[in-house]
């Protein structure tokens, strides 16, 4: 007769999965080239390394309010720059939220980002946040994606939630194999 201990032979699963969020949460998450958007006061500007110069021109950069739905609708500035990055940038810009859409030369799209810019002038540029290329992202409407999160958690915070995670999956995969064992005390 064979006696093996269930637990044993799935501690190695149990080990891989415990360790899965740590090793996830690690790594930084990496959203394609995407454009930046920053405002400085009544200054919005947008830099982007994913447009290829085309026919003497990198692209352009719309400014949206939230009446505007459509590109053409926008604020339009031409992209300037050079391979290793092209920006754009449009001033005077009354307080709101708008929407910055940059579509390259070749008429793809190199990424959508909302911007509040504040009454007040701010003494440094606010915080960037990269976004993802999105072909069919409504600047109008609600901005998908985001998942509802408010700020980014830095990887100190997702691998102590990986390690109480896998202090979960531990403690139950205990529990049961007591309770499948019910003259053990």
């Amino acid at each position: 007769m064979r006696i093996s201990s269930p637990l044993l032979r799935s501690g190695a699963t149990v080990a891989a999965v415990s360790a899965l969020p740590v090793l996830l949460g690690a790594q930084p998450a990496v959203a394609g080239p995407g454009i930046s958007v920053s405002t400085t006061g009544t200054t919005v500007s947008v830099t982007t390394t994913a447009c290829a110069q085309l026919n003497g021109s990198w692209g352009t950069a719309s400014l949206l309010t939230s009446s505007q739905r459509d590109f053409a609708e926008g604020r339009q500035v031409a992209l300037s720059g050079s391979a290793s990055g092209q920006s754009a940038a449009w001033s005077g810009i009354t307080p709101g939220t708008y929407a910055v859409i940059v579509m390259c030369s070749n008429n793809s799209t190199a990424g959508t980002q909302t911007v509040i810019v504040s009454s007040a002038p701010s003494p440094s540029p606010s915080p960037s946040r990269s976004a993802t290329p999105s072909s069919s992202a409504s600047p109008g409407g609600v901005m998908g994606g985001i998942g509802g999160a408010v700020r980014d958690y830095g990887t100190a915070t997702l691998a102590a939630g990986g390690a109480l995670v896998g202090a979960g999956v531990i403690a139950a995969a205990w529990f049961l194999r007591r309770r499948s064992k019910p003259y053990r005390f």
